[in-house]
């Protein structure tokens, strides 16, 4: 007796989850493309890059320590607007093409596309604010 394995259907609002709690890591590239995804090793490279940083500049301010990583979280935010403004359509053409099932996106997705927005946008302008606080004035604000 053969057993056909039907392909698990991706849900665009978990997705969207993923990367907005947990973007930096890239558990959103794990849940869609799997182990094998290049960006998901990219992501998973921020943490032993910010500790190498750490290792290597033990002197260095704490926000270049962490840049790393903050700029993967920042990657993760851009992710999850991107995932969450796909149409369903799309979406099942990508990640859905055999699933058997259609996509019904409801408000939760559009809830976590205003947290992501904000969250991202609020990180952005306070990474690039103390960049250039470090950069042009030594930290002097901070």
């Amino acid at each position: 007796m053969t057993v056909l394995h039907q392909p698990r259907h991706k849900n665009k609002t978990f997705a969207t989850l993923l990367a907005l709690l947990f973007g930096g890591i890239g558990m959103q590239r794990l849940y869609l493309r799997g182990w094998r995804d290049p960006w998901l090793w990219l992501h998973l490279a921020s943490l032993p890059t910010a500790w190498l940083v750490a290792q290597l500049a033990p002197q260095a301010d704490g926000f270049y320590k962490l840049l790393p990583v903050m700029l993967s979280g920042l990657a993760g935010m851009l992710q999850a607007l991107i995932l969450g403004l796909t149409p369903d359509e799309k979406w099942d053409a990508r990640y859905n093409p055999a699933s058997g099932r259609r996509s019904d996106t409801r408000w939760p997705v559009a809830v976590l596309l205003v947290a992501s927005m904000m969250i991202g946008a609020g990180g952005l302008i306070a990474t690039i604010s103390r960049l250039f606080d470090l950069l042009y004035t030594g930290g002097a604000y901070g």
